[in-house]
């Protein structure tokens, strides 16, 4: 996904520019901190303590000159307005929290009023289209056939989530004067692996694998996740 991420911004924005960057719900800031690094002024908005904390002690071992273009606010990710001005932003990030959201249309809204013109809002989301992929590739029949007619699901860490639909999301968007850009699939051959697996000595190849998928139909279509692009218009 960051690698898709960094395709959009060489995409919209010159090279060398330093973008002003909100990611909404950033865990424990892996995406803030690598965009930190490449020289962008970085705000992440967490509201979990834990992940905030987390946050914070891996900022604190970075270099005097990232640590000084990365905030971090406690904060929950529908009170965008309430810690930023409209149009505030470049690029906006909300990666794995919508499926948190039981009603997330107001909260992308939110997300859109944070960008300047012609700025990238970026969303990663459950698709709720390729539900039954995972059990099904797992042998769970019973689970597989009940993924089919519905976006909830529950999660490896025993929560009751939901997931969206791509064409329920590009409508989103699109009335909320943000229109699709670009979507990729994300986890596309590797949903299945076990959390904590170690990293494969084919590590190279399996990236390449997942980021053609990712861009081609019609794998992208049942991958486990989507990467949602849209700019503001």
């Amino acid at each position: 996904m960051a690698r898709q991420l960094d395709e959009q911004i060489a995409a919209r924005f010159p090279v060398g520019q330093r973008l002003r960057v909100l990611d909404v719900g950033m865990g424990q800031g892996t995406q803030a901190l690598r965009l930190a690094r490449a020289g962008h002024q970085v705000t992440g908005l967490e509201q979990d303590p834990t992940m905030v904390a987390a946050a914070r002690g891996a900022l604190a071992g970075e270099p005097e000159g990232i640590r000084e273009r990365m905030r971090i606010i406690e904060g929950d990710g529908r009170d965008t307005g309430v810690h930023f001005l409209p149009g505030s932003f470049d690029v906006v990030l909300c990666h794995g929290v919508l499926m948190y959201v039981e009603e997330p249309d107001p909260l992308v809204a939110g997300l859109a009023r944070m960008l300047a013109h012609g700025g990238l809002l970026s969303l990663l989301v459950r698709n709720g289209d390729a539900l039954a992929m995972r059990p099904g590739l797992s042998g769970d029949w019973s689970a597989a056939l009940g993924a089919f007619d519905t976006v909830g699901y529950t999660n490896r860490l025993g929560l009751d989530v939901r997931a969206d639909r791509l064409e329920t999301l590009t409508a989103t968007l699109a009335g909320i004067a943000a229109p699709l850009h670009a979507w990729y699939g994300v986890r596309v051959f590797t949903d299945t692996a076990p959390d904590g697996a170690a990293i494969p000595d084919d590590l190279e190849p399996l990236l390449a694998a997942e980021e053609r998928a990712g861009r081609t139909d019609p794998y992208r279509r049942v991958a486990a996740l989507l990467h949602l692009c849209g700019v503001r218009g």
